[in-house]
């Protein structure tokens, strides 16, 4: 069954309508945790790539490295964002500072002067669990700062965007925000998330699954890449993945295609982020997309899931 990655669809209670695909934008930061350095020229070819289209969702955040900065640089090229494109961050704290209200309103402020705006539609709440739950919803903490901004007209919308499962549930479950961000928990070989994808869509909160590669293992496979969120990989995964990667093989399916495909076809998830580093990323995504997987394959997939 093929699925139409191009076809807008709705982003939850926001009133934005995105494609199935988005582009993530952490990789031309220039930051070590994706594997090496991003030349600026590459990093601002791949901003232009991103922004031309087809896919209408770019996705950054403050504490990407360089990546809003290189996208501003495009955008003040092109005049601005294109219509119907929306671009999403996050906001972060500075490195080894306080998460609080005060550092969340500064965070979206440096976004903006980045990346030359005066209005961010989508904003996330980065990696929550850096600090307490109850700090991030006290009267002075990041999540009451979110929500003024939103009340000021700078931000439109609010998400958060993390990893722990339960830890995000939780935040859905204050009902303020219309977006969730999860990444590596919803995978060819982990699918934690089921939880979180199951109360979102009992709450109408919009789902974006990042990192469908694992961080690259369900990309290049576990012999050139065996790690999996950004770590060593346990044996048990390694060999849960290249049992996957044998069955594709077999079914003429490359994995990264399964490992896209599974994320874009679960109806609880909106829009699938994809890294992208260099431009032919962009179309490199769209080719995956589109191949044809035998229902079979899913099947024998389901079967080498690690326990």
């Amino acid at each position: 069954m093929s699925i139409d990655v191009l076809a807008p669809r709705p982003l939850g209670r926001t009133g934005w309508r995105v494609t199935a695909l988005c582009v993530g934008t952490g990789e031309i930061g220039d930051m070590s945790v994706y594997g090496g350095s991003v030349p600026e020229g590459q990093a601002l070819a791949t901003a232009r790539r991103a922004f031309a289209g087809p896919l209408t969702f770019v996705d950054t955040s403050n504490g990407y490295g360089l990546s809003e900065r290189r996208l501003g640089t495009v955008l003040r090229e092109m005049g601005g964002v294109p219509p119907g494109l929306l671009l999403a961050t996050k906001v972060d704290p500075e490195d080894g500072g306080p998460f609080d209200g005060d550092r969340a309103r500064a965070s979206a402020r440096e976004s903006m002067e980045r990346l030359g705006l005066d209005h961010l539609p989508l904003v996330h709440l980065h990696d929550p669990e850096r600090i307490p739950f109850e700090e991030a919803m006290a009267p002075r903490g990041p999540v009451a700062a979110m929500q003024e901004l939103v009340a000021e007209g700078l931000v439109g919308h609010l998400g958060v965007a993390g990893g722990p499962v339960d830890l995000l549930r939780r935040f859905v479950a204050t009902g303020i925000f219309e977006v969730v961000l999860t990444h590596n928990r919803w995978t060819l070989v982990d699918r934690s998330a089921a939880p979180l994808l199951d109360d979102c869509a009992a709450a109408g909160v919009a789902v974006l699954n990042g990192a469908p590669f694992g961080g690259g293992i369900l990309a290049k496979g576990p012999a050139l890449f065996p790690k999996y969120q950004y770590r060593p990989a346990s044996q048990r995964l390694l060999e849960a993945a290249a049992a996957m990667q044998d069955a594709c093989t077999r079914h003429g399916v490359p994995l990264a295609a399964a490992a896209l495909q599974f994320s874009l076809h679960e109806p609880r998830v909106t829009s699938t982020v994809v890294g992208m580093s260099r431009p032919e990323r962009y179309d490199e995504a769209l080719d995956l997309a589109a191949h044809v997987v035998p229902p079979e394959l899913w099947a024998e997939i389901d079967r080498l899931l690690p326990r």
